[in-house]
């Protein structure tokens, strides 16, 4: 494995967690020439996800895409890393066990929002607020008044 910081061939491995589902192996490296450390995520490669946007394209499920939007509405809460990579385990997960390989980005966003809901409520709102469209302060003052 290629350290992420001085590009070194020959990265050492420290730890190796087995996550609790057993579907990903967790290793932490050591780089001998820079002395960083840096985590890397082993996974099965498994069919691939096919996510049916609103407009009607497909697109193929992406884990980091669904990180990035996550830690969007997450920014400067007390929701951590490994809570983003907890909801992004089960998403996935859920999605692995339907019957189909194809699924609506709204059903994503309803799973997303669920768990979020239940771990931080201005993370959820934040989300809420791009995944459902909201236009206007009344549309978070709904939102707001369906948690209180």
């Amino acid at each position: 494995m290629y350290c992420l910081f001085c590009k070194n061939a020959g990265t050492d491995v420290i730890e190796t967690r087995v996550s609790d589902d057993g579907s990903t192996v967790r290793r932490r490296r050591l780089c001998p020439n820079c002395d960083k450390r840096f985590t890397t995520y082993e996974r099965v490669e498994e069919l691939p996800i096919l996510v049916i946007k609103r407009d009607g394209r497909r697109e193929r499920f992406y884990r980091e895409k669904l990180r990035d939007g996550i830690l969007k509405s997450t920014g400067k809460t007390t929701v951590s890393a490994d809570q983003v990579e907890m909801i992004i385990n089960q998403v996935e997960t859920e999605l692995k066990q339907k019957d189909s390989t194809e699924v609506e980005s709204r059903s994503i966003g309803n799973l997303v929002a669920k768990k979020l809901k239940a771990i931080d409520k201005i993370a959820y709102i934040r989300f809420a607020s791009v995944f459902r469209r909201f236009v206007d302060l009344d549309d978070f003052d709904k939102e707001i008044k369906k948690l209180i």
